[in-house]
C-alpha cells in the first residue's frame, strides 16, 4: 500500500478551498492550509492562513442582553504569518495558473513520507515552457519547521528565472457572516512588532491584540543551481522579500528551499531566540536530513497504527488519509489539543470540544498512548478554568469543562446548545477510564485522572437532585444540538453515572493503596461524598418507554410532533442554516442520536431488544447533520447485527472529506469523524472491546472487502488481528504472553504465535 493521494487539480475556485484544506500541512503545532504559492484571483473565497496550536487571542463577543455570567469574550485561533508566498518570475512573465497554458497539474499527498507536492507543466503566453516541482512539508520530528523547495526546469529556453520569495507579518483571519461555524468578521489579531532582515535570514515578531501572546516567524532560503545566483531582499511595510535570480539553460533544474520556523510565548519565554537556535539547526542539518527523519518518524507511525482494508482499494485510501489526518492535528503538549478542524482551516475558530475525547483520543489510545496521555493532560492543565467556570455557573463543587475552548475559558455564545452539553465532563471522565483500561497507567490516574474524575463526579452532584427515589439532571443539552435545554437527556445521564462509578472505583483501589491521601487533602474531599456518588450513581434515571419499548431521547422528547424529513426540501438541509433553533427544538428531530451513541458506549445499560428498537426509532429521525453522526451509527449497526446498515453508514463517514460529502471540507477537515472512521472499523466491525474484565473481538467481514487487519495496543503490548472471509488471525507482535477473548471463548497469545478461529 502506497499511501499516495494524486489529483488532476482543475483550476477552479470550485476546488481552490477544498484542495487548500485536503493538501494542507500539519504536525501538531503547526498547521499551513495548501494555498497556491502564487495565490488565486483576489475574487475568489480562499483562506490563506498559517496556524500555531494553541495560540490565540481574545475577542468581544457581545450578548444582545447582558445576563449575569453569560460568556461575552471568546479565544479564536489566529493566522499567525504567510510564509508560503513564492511567485516564480521566467524573464519577464510571471507564471500564473490562469494565464498560458496549463499542460500538467497533479497535486499529490505523501502519506509515507510526509510531503505535499505539485508537479506542473506550464507554457507561458510567450511558448516558454516550464516543469514546476513544488514539496512542501511541516516536520513531525522538528515541530516548529516548514519547508518549501521550489524547483524550475525549463525546457525549450535559455533565459532568466527569478523567484520572489515573501515573509508577511501582517495577516488577518478568515470570515464568513452567513455560517455559524466560522467568524462573522475579518480580523487581524496579531500586530506586528518588529520586521528586520538580519544576517541571512530574516525575522518577525508579533503580538496579539489582548491575550498578551507573542509569536515568532524566521525565514531562510538557500538557492541551488549550476550558475551564479544574484540574491537581495528588501522590506515593504511588514513584510520581507527576498528575491534570487540565475541566467539559466533548458533542462537545468533552478531550486529554492526556503525554511520557515515559527515559536510562540507560550511555550517559550525568549522566543526569538528559540526560533534563531531552531532555524540555525535546521540549516545545518538540510533538508534531506528532515525528509528522512520524516521518512523514518511515518514508518514507525504506520507501523504501530496499521489498518488496512483488501479488496477496496479506494477505501483503503480514505481510511489511511483519515488516520494521517489525525496524525497532522494531534498535539504534541500538553499547551494545546485537538481542534475541530486540526490544523487545516478555521472552521469553529480552532476551538476544541469532546470531540477529541470521544472520537479521537480513542485512535490514540489504542495505537500511540503517550498522545493520548498528552491530550488528557491538557484537560488537567486546564481543570482550574474548568472551576471557575463552574462557579460561574452556580455551582459550589466540582467543574464543568468548557463546551469550546483553547485555553481554558468557555467560548461558547450561545448557552443552550453550548454551555448547557454539561456531558462533556462525562465524555472527558469516559476518555480517562479507557486510557487506563487500555494502558494499565496508574501513575497517571493518581498524578492527573482521578483529581479530574473527582471533580467531575462532584459536578454531578451538584447539578442533578433527587426525584421520587431517582437521582435525576435538569436542563441540559445532549450531544443532538436540535434539541436543547430538556430534563434527563438520556445519554447525559449515562455519563453522569459512569463517571460516578469510575470515580469512586478509582478512589477505593488507590485508598487501597495507600496513594489517595494526598489527593483528598488537596481537594478536601470527604468520605460522605464517596457515599453519596454511590448513591447517586445507584439511583440515577435513565428514560425508557414500556409501551414503545425504547428509550425516550429525554424526558419530553416523545410529547413532540415528528419533523417529516422526507418531505424537507433537500436545499434545506442542514437545518440548523435553514431553521430558527426554537423552531427545531420544538420536534422529534435529531442533528445526531443521543441514544445510540449511549448504545455504543454504556451498552449494558439496556437489553439488546429495547437497543433494537430504538434504533429503528431514531434513524427516522436523524438527519446526520453532524458529521459525528453516521459512524456512530454504523458501530452499533455492527454491534446489532445489522451488518449491511453498518457498512452503508460507515461508507459515508470514510469518506466524507475525500469526496466532500457535506460541501464543506473547504473549510477544514471533520477530524471528528475521521476518528469515528477509525472506530467503525476497529470498534465496530471487529467489535473490540476493552474494559476492567480484559479485551474481546467479536468480527465481522464486509460483503465487498476480501478482509482487514489492524494492530492496537493492550497493556504495552501490540496486539495484530487480520479478519479474513473464513476465519479471524489473531497475533501478538510485541510484548509477553496475553489473553483475548474471541467470539466470547479466550485465547491465550504467546509472542510470534497465531491464534487461527474460524467463524461460527
Amino acid at each position: 500500500m502506497d499511501k499516495i493521494i494524486k489529483k488532476n487539480e482543475e483550476y477552479n475556485e470550485s476546488n481552490c478551498g477544498l484542495h487548500e484544506t485536503l493538501f494542507h500541512n500539519a504536525n501538531g503545532y503547526i498547521g499551513v492550509r495548501g494555498c497556491l504559492e502564487e495565490g488565486v484571483p483576489e475574487e475568489w473565497d480562499t483562506m490563506r492562513g498559517t496556524y500555531i496550536n494553541g495560540f490565540y487571542d481574545v475577542i468581544a463577543m457581545k450578548q444582545a442582553e447582558n445576563l449575569r455570567n453569560l460568556v461575552e469574550e471568546k479565544q479564536t485561533m489566529l493566522n499567525v504569518a504567510d510564509t508560503q508566498t513564492v511567485y516564480l518570475k521566467i524573464d519577464k512573465e510571471f507564471f500564473s495558473l490562469k494565464t498560458g497554458t496549463v499542460l500538467k497539474n497533479i497535486r499529490t499527498l505523501n502519506m509515507k513520507e510526509g510531503y505535499t507536492l505539485r508537479e506542473i507543466h506550464w507554457k507561458s503566453p510567450k511558448g516558454k515552457e516550464v516543469s514546476i516541482s513544488i514539496k512542501r512539508m511541516t516536520s513531525f520530528v522538528q515541530l516548529s519547521l516548514f519547508t518549501i523547495e521550489y524547483c524550475v526546469t525549463p525546457i525549450n529556453f535559455n533565459g532568466k528565472i527569478s523567484f520572489l520569495s515573501y515573509h508577511i507579518a501582517n495577516v488577518s483571519n478568515y470570515s464568513n457572516p452567513n455560517d455559524p461555524r466560522l467568524a462573522a468578521e475579518s480580523e487581524m489579531y496579531l500586530i506586528p512588532q518588529k520586521v528586520e532582515i538580519m544576517d541571512g535570514y530574516s525575522l518577525a515578531t508579533s503580538k496579539t491584540r489582548k491575550s498578551e501572546l507573542s509569536m515568532c516567524s524566521v525565514v531562510a532560503h538557500k538557492m541551488i543551481a549550476t550558475q551564479k545566483v544574484k540574491e537581495t531582499s528588501w522590506r515593504e511595510e511588514n513584510a520581507i522579500i527576498f528575491e534570487a535570480s540565475v541566467y539559466t539553460a533548458k533542462s537545468e533544474h533552478i531550486v529554492l528551499e526556503k525554511y520557515s520556523v515559527f515559536s510562540d510565548s507560550i511555550r517559550n519565554k525568549n522566543l526569538e531566540e528559540t526560533a534563531v537556535m531552531d532555524l540555525e539547526k535546521v540549516l545545518n542539518n538540510g533538508l534531506n536530513y528532515y525528509y528522512n527523519t520524516q521518512k523514518e518518524y511515518l514508518k514507525h507511525f504506520w507501523y504501530q497504527s496499521e489498518l488496512e482494508v483488501m479488496g477496496d482499494e479506494g477505501m483503503n485510501q480514505a481510511v489511511s488519509f483519515n488516520m494521517y489526518q489525525l496524525l497532522q492535528s494531534a498535539a504534541k503538549d500538553c499547551h494545546c489539543n485537538i481542534a475541530a478542524k486540526g490544523l487545516s482551516g478555521e472552521g469553529y475558530e480552532g476551538h476544541y470540544f469532546w470531540d477529541t475525547e470521544m472520537f479521537i483520543a480513542p485512535f490514540f489510545t489504542l495505537t500511540n498512548p503517550e498522545l493520548s496521555k498528552t491530550l488528557l493532560s491538557y484537560r488537567y492543565d486546564i481543570l482550574e478554568a474548568a472551576r471557575e467556570n463552574a462557579r460561574s455557573l452556580g455551582h459550589k463543587k466540582g467543574v464543568l469543562f468548557p463546551w469550546r475552548t483553547i485555553a481554558g475559558k468557555e467560548c461558547s455564545g450561545y448557552f443552550p446548545s453550548g454551555t448547557a452539553q454539561y456531558h462533556i465532563d462525562g465524555d472527558i471522565a469516559y476518555a480517562i477510564m479507557s486510557y487506563y483500561h487500555t494502558t494499565g497507567d496508574l501513575d497517571f490516574i493518581k498524578e492527573k485522572g482521578e483529581e479530574i474524575l473527582l471533580e467531575t463526579a462532584r459536578l454531578w452532584l451538584d447539578v442533578g437532585n433527587y426525584s421520587d427515589g431517582k437521582f435525576v439532571i435538569n436542563d441540559v443539552t445532549g450531544p443532538d444540538e436540535y434539541t436543547c435545554m430538556i430534563n434527563n437527556n438520556y445519554y447525559t445521564n449515562c455519563c453522569a453515572k459512569y463517571n460516578l462509578l469510575a470515580a469512586v472505583t478509582l478512589y477505593k483501589l488507590l485508598k487501597e493503596k495507600n496513594e489517595i491521601q494526598k489527593l483528598v487533602d488537596k481537594i478536601q474531599l470527604s468520605e460522605n461524598e464517596i457515599v453519596e456518588m454511590e448513591e447517586a450513581a445507584e439511583k440515577m434515571y435513565l428514560l425508557y418507554d414500556k409501551k414503545m419499548g425504547i428509550n425516550p431521547q429525554d424526558d419530553s422528547f416523545l410529547s413532540k410532533p415528528i419533523w417529516n424529513l422526507e418531505e424537507t426540501p433537500k436545499e434545506k438541509f442542514p437545518l440548523l442554516l435553514h431553521y430558527h433553533p426554537l423552531h427545531l427544538y420544538r420536534y422529534q428531530v435529531c442533528k445526531q442520536a443521543d441514544v445510540v451513541l449511549a448504545y455504543y458506549l454504556f451498552e449494558k445499560e439496556q437489553t439488546r431488544e429495547t437497543m433494537i428498537k430504538s434504533y429503528e426509532y431514531y434513524e427516522k429521525i436523524t438527519t446526520h447533520d453532524s458529521s459525528l453522526s453516521t459512524c456512530v451509527f454504523s458501530i452499533v449497526a455492527s454491534r446489532l447485527g445489522m451488518k449491511k446498515k453498518a457498512y452503508d453508514y460507515f461508507g459515508n463517514s470514510a469518506k466524507l472529506d475525500l469526496e466532500n460529502i457535506h460541501n464543506n471540507t473547504k473549510y477544514g477537515i471533520h477530524t471528528a469523524n475521521m476518528g469515528g472512521c477509525y472506530m467503525a472499523i476497529v470498534n465496530g466491525f471487529a467489535e473490540l472491546r476493552i474494559s476492567e474484565k480484559g479485551v474481546s473481538i467479536a468480527p465481522f467481514l464486509p460483503e465487498k472487502w476480501e478482509g482487514y487487519r489492524f494492530k492496537f495496543r493492550y497493556l504495552g503490548n501490540l496486539i495484530r488481528i487480520f479478519v479474513k472471509k473464513e476465519e479471524i488471525i489473531a497475533e501478538l507482535v510485541e510484548g509477553t504472553a496475553i489473553s483475548i477473548r474471541i467470539f466470547a471463548k479466550q485465547y491465550e497469545l504467546a509472542l510470534q504465535e497465531k491464534v487461527i478461529v474460524n467463524y461460527k
